[in-house]
C-alpha cells in the first residue's frame, strides 16, 4: 500500500461523520465551547464597523439586542441536535429531503469557504505587521497564503489538537479585552465615546448595524447542532450555548467598537475591519493574539467544510483526503482576494439571506410539523418519509427561495429601517408553515426520540457517546 493510500485510510477512519451520537457534555462544557468559539478577531472586527457611523451607546444596545435575538435561533436549532444526535447539515434532510438538503450543504460550503478566506487574510495582515515591524519586509498576500497553507495542513492532520488549545487562545483574547477596556476608559471617559461625531454621510444605519449583528448569530447557527449534539440534555445545551454565545459575542463586538472609538478619539485614521488600525495603538501582543486565534478558528472552519462535503449524503461518504486537498487548494487561492475584506458587510448579509430562511424552515418542520420527532429513515440513503418527491421537498425549496429573495430585496432594493433578516425569517416561517400544515403530525409534542437509540437497536450494539467517539477518533 502506498504512503498516500495509508494516509487516506487513516484519515478516513478518524474523520467525523454525520451519524447520531449520544451527548455527555455538561452545561459548563457547552458554555466554554461556545465562549471559545466566538471570541475571535472576526467578531471583534465586526464591532469596528459601526462606530462612529452610529453613536457608541446605541451600538452597544444594538449589539446586545441583536445577539440575544440571534442566540434564540441558535439554541433552538442546537436543541434539535441534542434531541436527535445529528449535526446541523444532516438535520436539513428533515425539511428539505435527502437530496434537497444538498442545497443547504452547498450553501454552507460556500459560506465556510468565504470565512476561511477572510480569516486567512486577517491572519496574514497580523503576521505581516509583526514581520514588517521587525524586518521592514511587507507582503500581506504572501503571508495570507502562508497562513492558509498551514491551516489546511492542520485541518488534515491536527484539527483535534487545535480544538483542545483553542480555549487558551480565547483566554488570551479575554485578557487583551480587559487590557484594551482599561486603557480606553482610563484614557477617555464614556461620555467622550458617546460624543463621537458621525460622518456627514454614514454608511451604517442602526438598522443595518442590527442586521449585521443578527447575521453573525445566523452564521454561527450552522454549527449549533454540531456542537450541541454533545450536550447531555437539551436543557444543558440551550443554557450553555445561549450564555456562551451571548457573552462571547457581546464582549468581542463591544471590544471592537471600543477599540475603534479609541482610535477615533486619538485622532488617528479610522479604517473599519482592519486589524492594523487597532493593533498599532495597542501593540504587538494584540497582533500575536489575533494571529493565533485566527489560525485556530480557521483550522476548524476548513475541517468543518471538508466534513460537510464528505458526509453530504447518507451511505455515500466521499473520500476525506482528496476532498481536503481540493478544498484546501481553493481556500489558499482565495486567500489572495483581499478585496473581499471591503465587502464583508455584503458577505454577512448574504449569509443571513441564505440561512435565516433555512433555519426558519427547520424550526417549523421539527417543532410544529413533526412535533419534535424525526424517525430513523432520516439516516437512509433513499426512501422513507424524508424522500418526499425524488428526495426533494419542493415546498421547502420554494419557501427558501421566497425567504432568500425577500431578504435580498429588503436589504438592497427597498431597505427596511430595522434590517432584512427578521422580516425574511418571519415570512419564510409563515410560508412553509402554511404549505406544510396538511402533513402535520397528529401526535402531541413529546420527549425526544434520539436517533442513536434507533441505530443501536438496529445493530444490536451499545449506545455510542461523545467521549467514546472521541476516543475512537484518537
Amino acid at each position: 500500500m502506498s504512503l498516500y493510500s495509508r494516509l487516506e485510510t487513516r484519515l478516513q477512519s478518524n474523520a467525523d461523520d454525520a451519524g447520531p451520537v449520544r451527548g455527555t457534555s455538561s452545561t459548563g462544557r457547552i458554555l466554554m465551547i461556545w465562549l471559545a468559539a466566538n471570541l475571535v478577531v472576526t467578531t471583534l472586527l465586526t464591532g469596528t464597523l459601526f462606530v462612529p457611523d452610529v453613536s457608541y451607546p446605541l451600538v452597544i444596545g444594538l449589539i446586545v439586542a441583536g445577539t440575544v435575538l440571534g442566540a434564540g435561533v441558535l439554541v433552538t436549532i442546537g436543541a434539535i441536535g441534542t434531541r436527535t444526535g445529528l449535526p446541523t447539515m444532516a438535520l436539513t434532510r428533515g425539511p428539505f429531503g435527502i437530496r434537497g438538503s444538498l442545497l443547504a450543504v452547498a450553501a454552507n460550503v460556500v459560506i465556510l469557504m468565504g470565512w476561511s478566506w477572510v480569516q486567512a487574510m486577517l491572519a496574514g495582515i497580523a503576521l505581516n505587521f509583526l514581520v514588517a515591524t521587525l524586518t521592514g519586509f511587507s507582503s500581506p498576500v504572501l503571508f495570507a497564503v502562508l497562513c492558509q497553507t498551514i491551516v489546511v495542513i492542520l485541518a488534515i492532520f491536527g484539527h483535534a489538537g487545535v480544538a483542545r488549545v483553542e480555549p487558551w487562545f480565547a483566554a488570551a483574547i479575554l485578557a487583551l479585552a480587559a487590557y484594551i477596556f482599561v486603557v480606553a476608559f482610563t484614557t477617555y471617559a464614556p461620555a467622550d465615546f458617546a460624543s463621537l461625531a458621525a460622518p456627514t454621510e454614514p454608511f451604517y444605519t442602526p438598522g443595518l448595524a442590527f442586521d449585521v449583528v443578527l447575521a453573525t448569530a445566523i452564521s454561527w447557527t450552522v454549527l449549533s447542532a454540531d456542537f450541541n449534539r454533545f450536550a447531555r440534555s437539551p436543557r444543558r445545551g440551550v443554557i450553555g450555548s445561549g450564555i456562551g454565545y451571548t457573552l462571547s459575542t457581546v464582549i468581542a463586538m463591544t471590544l471592537g467598537a471600543t477599540a475603534i472609538g479609541y482610535v477615533a478619539l486619538q485622532g488617528l485614521e479610522v479604517i473599519p475591519f482592519d486589524p492594523v488600525t487597532i493593533i498599532e495603538p495597542f501593540g504587538a501582543p494584540l497582533a500575536v493574539a489575533i494571529f493565533l486565534s485566527v489560525m485556530a478558528t480557521n483550522t476548524m472552519v476548513v475541517y468543518g467544510m471538508v466534513t460537510s462535503v464528505v458526509n453530504a449524503l447518507p451511505g455515500k461518504r466521499v473520500r476525506f483526503l482528496p476532498t481536503a486537498l481540493v478544498l484546501g487548494v481553493i481556500s489558499v487561492i482565495g486567500a489572495t482576494f483581499f478585496g473581499l475584506l471591503d465587502q464583508f458587510t455584503t458577505f454577512l448579509v448574504t449569509i443571513s439571506a441564505l440561512f435565516a430562511p433555512v433555519f426558519a424552515i427547520m424550526i417549523v418542520d421539527y417543532y410544529v410539523i413533526r412535533r419534535g420527532r424525526y424517525g430513523a429513515d432520516i439516516l437512509s440513503a433513499r426512501g422513507g418519509s424524508f424522500w418526499y418527491t425524488g428526495g426533494v421537498n419542493v415546498w421547502a425549496v420554494l419557501s427558501w427561495v421566497v425567504g432568500a429573495t425577500s431578504a435580498y430585496v429588503w436589504a438592497y432594493v427597498w431597505p427596511l429601517p430595522f434590517g432584512a433578516t427578521v422580516p425574511a425569517f418571519i415570512l419564510t416561517f409563515v410560508v412553509y408553515l402554511l404549505a406544510s400544515l396538511p402533513r402535520r403530525s397528529a401526535e402531541p409534542f413529546g420527549p425526544a426520540v434520539h436517533l442513536a437509540d434507533a441505530v443501536d437497536e438496529a445493530s444490536g450494539s451499545e449506545p455510542e457517546t461523545g467521549p467514546r467517539r472521541a476516543a475512537k477518533r484518537a
